[in-house]
């Protein structure tokens, strides 16, 4: 196969972004860089199955995301999770990535290792295998031993590179350490905001612009 017709390579990158701040979008730049994706996918949950419902709805936390966006090549707004009603399932979004994008493209759903740690407990999660790869953003200072559930669903995927993941479509395991690591948070922020304090370089200017304007998590 030639350059010009290797599939496709995209990333789901979900997640409540409330709100999205500068950490996750160098987080999705760099993910993107890494694995040479075409393009990553950052879909925001309308009802995250894993923690509690945000306080600013699912329409302005997308418009936050595609403030801070802006024209990044190769990030987009993903809403389709917004558009479906019921638990944000991460297994429904990849199935309907694959049904767009067909059974060769290289799907990988990106998360942190936090997540991954309750990847196990997840609605259907031998099936987010069956639909993608899994990459997991390692942080360097946070390891801990695996759970068993966890053990068992993983073994024999774990790959070493990423040349190795991307000869299939999906079924891979890969952690990956990101070169910038910023220790930003959304509750954090959100907090500040709550007092009263300044989140200045912690947002994209229009972004803080925007939840300012509407007196967000206030």
């Amino acid at each position: 196969m030639c350059a010009a017709e290797a599939p496709p390579r995209v990333a789901m990158l979900g997640g409540t972004f409330d709100p999205v701040h500068v950490g996750h979008l160098r987080s999705a730049i760099e993910l993107r860089e890494a694995l040479a994706l075409d393009r990553v996918h950052m879909v925001p949950a309308r009802v995250p199955p894993h923690r509690a419902t945000p306080g600013v709805d699912a329409e302005q936390r997308a418009t936050m995301l595609a403030l801070g966006i802006a024209d990044t090549p190769g990030l987009y707004v993903d809403d389709r999770e917004i558009r479906r009603e019921g638990p944000s399932y991460s297994t429904a979004t990849l199935a309907s990535l694959r049904e767009e994008l067909g059974t060769q493209a290289r799907l990988v759903m990106a998360l942190g290792y936090d997540a991954y740690l309750h990847l196990a407990e997840w609605h259907e999660p031998a099936r987010l295998f069956e639909l993608a790869h899994v990459v997991v953003v390692d942080r360097p200072d946070h390891q801990q031993p695996l759970p068993a559930a966890l053990e068992t669903l993983i073994e024999g995927r774990e790959v070493a590179s990423v040349d190795t993941l991307m000869q299939s479509p999906a079924g891979g395991l890969l952690h990956l350490s990101l070169p910038t690591r910023m220790a930003i948070s959304a509750t954090a922020i959100r907090a500040r905001l709550q007092r009263g304090e300044s989140v200045r370089y912690l947002l994209p200017d229009a972004v803080e612009r925007y939840l300012l304007a509407r007196r967000l998590y206030r």
